[in-house]
């Protein structure tokens, strides 16, 4: 089977999956996304791995599919904060005692305690704004009905427009005048452009802006705010997305991996699918959090 059918076919079952759990939301989504919030972390200490660094793995995992499971549970970030904290805290706890029991000095015990939070931090922190993102309607009562189910899951697609559109116009710009142009960052993304990064900020506001077309009248709670700030949500998005994306590259070459895992045939692990959300996705939350105080 070619490489391009097995992304077309997971693709295939893999998208309409995606929207129906987001549809349902709830401990619904919550179960499948703590476990995929566990698989990323997982990923992680897999680069760490490859340079000689070995995390207490089942605490970082642990760790980053309880900050999901957090979140479902109390999806406001008032609520959250604190048992964010608390899981963070006590993974560095446990994951120092067993650094000292475990690793000892000539084990790296610094880098496996530094690397297994920041791996919990990184995956699963990244998807807990996911419930955090989808409560936003209800609490700031921007859907009418308020109980409208579906608003939850249009508000996440904000953050999914502006990063695939970013995405798929720095792919088009880049291929297509970006080839002799000065590169972005060539020691960890070679084919990235210039001119595919400002394509990349381009196509995030006009995804913030087309978002705020489609779902205005599902949300007329944000009627007032227009499609000007939306834009420039976009365009901020745009870059977080970038960023993320090149950070997981970074991390990618020093553990001299072409891609996180395996899981998705055709289209890697988990990270180098969530590369870019893991930063886009707490972005949105905070812009749409500013949004409240315009609406």
């Amino acid at each position: 089977m070619s490489e391009l059918l097995k992304r077309v076919l997971v693709s295939a079952l893999a998208i309409p999956t995606v929207l129906g759990l987001g549809l349902m939301g709830g401990w619904t989504l919550a179960i499948p996304l703590a476990a995929f919030a566990g698989w990323g972390a997982r990923e992680m200490y897999r680069f760490a791995g490859k340079r000689g660094v070995h995390p207490i793995s089942w605490v970082g995992v642990s760790a980053a599919a309880s900050l999901v499971l957090f979140a479902t549970w109390r999806p406001d970030f008032a609520s959250f904060a604190p048992l964010a904290l608390a899981v963070l805290g006590f993974a560095g706890l446990i994951a120092s005692i067993e650094g000292i029991r475990t690793r000892g000095p000539e084990g790296n015990p610094l880098a496996a305690v530094s690397v297994t939070v920041f791996g919990a931090m990184y995956s699963g922190l990244g998807l807990a704004f996911i419930p955090l993102v989808m409560a936003l309607p209800a609490r700031f009562h921007w859907a009418s009905p308020a109980e409208d189910r579906l608003s939850g899951l249009l508000m996440i697609c904000l953050p999914l427009a502006a990063t695939w559109l970013g995405d798929a116009s720095a792919y088009f710009a880049g291929t297509k005048w970006g080839k002799e142009r000065a590169r972005l960052a060539p020691t960890i993304s070679p084919k990235k452009s210039w001119v595919g990064f400002w394509a990349s900020l381009v196509g995030g506001a006009a995804g913030g802006v087309g978002w705020f077309v489609a779902v205005v009248e599902r949300l007329p709670g944000l009627a007032d705010v227009g499609p000007l700030w939306f834009g420039l949500m976009g365009l901020i998005l745009g870059l977080a997305a970038v960023v993320g994306d090149l950070l997981e590259s970074l991390f990618k070459r020093e553990a001299g991996v072409k891609d996180s895992g395996s899981l998705f045939p055709g289209h890697g692990g988990v990270l180098d699918r969530i590369d870019s959300l893991v930063l886009t996705i707490p972005a949105s939350f905070v812009l749409l959090t500013l949004v409240a105080s315009l609406a």
